[in-house]
């Protein structure tokens, strides 16, 4: 694995096929502020769910050697759960060295904090049918009743919102509905939200569930892991802000989707044509 230098801000290259990777980013900012990030979207084939799995991973191949060519990462997130069941193995075979940190649904942690020991999966299809998610559910949940939920709408939802869109609360409300189960006198009480865009839309499952429940985040624990992966952070040393936000789409973000992603510490407009893939 490559050393990691700490005499400079080191490089962070964030992926996903859309919008939800700023979930992982911003917490990624929280523990890593002297971080130099880059934020791609691969919005040209959003959403990856849609894609058989032989040309998901061909295309994530393409793009992140264009992307790792461009940027020159220190360290890649792929903030996409349907990729990181796929392409991980693929990308650090062709990229010896270069650390990749993928995002895993958050079985485990839900489990152990389950007290009715019934929890649920929302994930997009693509990752509920994965044996990669089933083997967690397996080896992290065996004491629990746990209920996988396919949602083929919410990713497109939790974008709709963030570019300024309306979404309505039955929409919501219908696609998470199946995660809730009360039997034998045991309800869920921990839902993983194992696709990078549900956290964007956490204020409104809070709204529309039936009861409170625990909506179980990946983010932080995947910027602990980048944290202990890069050298420790210098006094001194700060990252790029804004950062650059890329679109392999090439095109503009509308103004909605400018003012989101200020607030997100990124760059708004078209991505420098060298970092376009």
């Amino acid at each position: 694995m490559r050393t990691i230098s700490a005499a400079r801000a080191p490089r962070v290259l964030i992926f996903d096929s859309g919008l939800g990777g700023l979930t992982v980013l911003s917490e990624i900012v929280k523990a890593r502020p002297d971080a130099d990030l880059v934020y791609a979207a691969d919005d040209a084939r959003f959403p990856y769910g849609a894609l058989p799995e032989a040309e998901l991973v061909a295309r994530v191949g393409e793009v992140m050697r264009r992307l790792i060519d461009a940027a020159a990462p220190d360290l890649v997130v792929i903030a996409c759960n349907t990729a990181s069941t796929l392409v991980l193995g693929p990308l650090r075979a062709a990229h010896a060295g270069l650390p990749f940190v993928g995002t895993v649904p958050a079985v485990k942690p839900a489990a152990e904090a389950s007290r009715s020991r019934r929890i649920s999966v929302l994930a997009t299809p693509g990752t509920v049918a994965r044996d990669y998610t089933r083997a967690l559910v397996r080896d992290f949940a065996g004491d629990c009743e746990v209920q996988l939920v396919g949602s083929a709408q919410l990713a497109g939802l939790a974008e709709r919102r963030l570019r300024g869109q309306s979404v309505e609360r039955a929409q919501v409300a219908a696609e998470l509905a199946p995660c809730f189960i009360d039997r034998d006198g045991r309800r869920t009480d921990q839902i993983v939200l194992a696709c990078t865009h549900f956290p964007l839309l956490t204020d409104m499952f809070r709204e529309v569930a039936p009861w409170d429940v625990a909506f179980v985040d990946p983010a932080p624990a995947i910027a602990r892991r980048v944290d202990a992966l890069l050298a420790p952070a210098q006094r001194g040393v700060v990252g790029s802000n804004p950062a650059p936000a890329i679109f392999t789409s090439g095109r503009a973000p509308s103004r909605e989707l400018e003012a989101a992603l200020r607030r997100f510490g990124l760059r708004a407009g078209a991505a420098p044509d060298r970092l376009r893939a």
